[in-house]
C-alpha cells in the first residue's frame, strides 16, 4: 500500500485582493494512503470544500501542490486535468445533480461511460439496493434513494479516489446512516479511496484517517485505531 497516494504539500489559497483578501488555505500538509477512508472535518470555513476542490482539479492553490500517484496537478495542462477527472475522481455532491430525463439505471451509466475501467453496472445497482427502481425517474424517488443514483454514477467509474463533499448534509439520521454504510461497503468492495468532508464530528469514527481543519491549516492528523461500522455511529 502506498505511503503517499494522494499528498498535500504546503497548500495556500486566497480569495479577494488588498482589504478583502481572505486567506482560506494557509499551508495545508498531510498524505493519505490509497484506500483509505479519509475524513476531513471541521466548521464552516475551515478550508474544508476549497481543499477538496482543489484536490479535484477544479480549482488551482496559489502555493504548494497536490500529487496523486506521483502526478501533480499543477503541472498538467487543462486537457489533462478533465481527463485526469475523469479517469480518477468520483464526485458525490450534498445536492444530487441528477438528470432528470435519464432513469436511475442510465444516470449510473453516465458516469460508466466517463470510465476505461468501469464496473458492472447492475452489480452496483445491487450493492445500492436500486434494482427495483432502476427505470424510475430522479422526481419519483426519495431524497436518500436519489442520493444513492448520486453514489452509484461516481462508484461506477471505478474511481481512484471517491470525493464525497457532506454528502448526508441534505437527509435525515436514518437516511444518512444508510448512506454512510453504502460509502463504507463501496470503500470495502471497490476499494476506491475515499476522502469525505464532513462538520459531523461522529463520522470521525467510522474513518481510517481523520484530518481536523480549522483557518484554513491541520490542527489534528489521527489514524483512528478503534474505526466502529458506519450503522453503529450515533449524533
Amino acid at each position: 500500500m502506498s505511503e503517499q497516494f494522494l499528498e498535500i504539500k504546503d497548500l495556500k489559497k486566497s480569495f479577494g485582493t488588498g482589504e478583502a483578501r481572505q486567506d482560506v488555505l494557509r499551508g495545508m500538509n498531510f498524505t493519505v494512503k490509497k484506500g483509505e477512508f479519509c475524513v476531513l472535518l471541521g466548521p464552516s470555513g475551515s478550508g474544508k470544500s476549497t481543499l477538496l476542490n482543489i484536490i479535484g482539479g477544479i480549482d488551482t492553490p496559489d502555493e504548494g501542490f497536490v500529487s496523486i500517484n506521483g502526478d501533480k496537478l499543477e503541472e498538467m495542462n487543462e486537457k489533462e486535468l478533465t481527463l485526469y477527472r475523469r479517469k480518477h475522481l468520483g464526485y458525490v455532491f450534498q445536492m444530487y445533480n441528477l438528470i432528470p430525463n435519464l432513469n436511475v439505471k442510465e444516470n449510473i451509466e453516465v458516469g460508466a461511460y466517463l470510465s476505461d475501467n468501469p464496473l458492472d453496472v447492475e452489480e452496483v445497482l445491487t450493492t445500492l439496493g436500486l434494482q427495483k427502481h432502476k427505470y424510475k425517474y430522479p422526481n419519483q424517488l426519495s431524497g436518500g434513494q436519489q442520493q444513492r443514483v448520486s453514489i452509484g454514477r461516481a462508484v461506477v467509474k471505478n474511481p481512484d479516489i471517491l470525493m464525497c463533499d457532506e454528502p448526508t448534509g441534505a437527509l435525515d439520521y436514518k437516511t444518512s446512516k444508510e448512506i454512510l454504510a453504502l460509502i463504507e461497503d463501496c470503500n470495502n468492495k471497490f476499494g476506491s479511496t475515499v476522502i469525505m468532508v464532513t462538520h459531523n464530528e461522529a463520522i470521525r469514527n467510522m474513518a481510517d484517517h481523520v484530518i481536523k481543519l480549522r483557518d484554513g491549516v491541520v490542527r489534528h492528523n489521527d489514524i483512528n485505531e478503534n474505526k466502529i461500522s458506519a450503522m453503529d455511529l450515533e449524533w
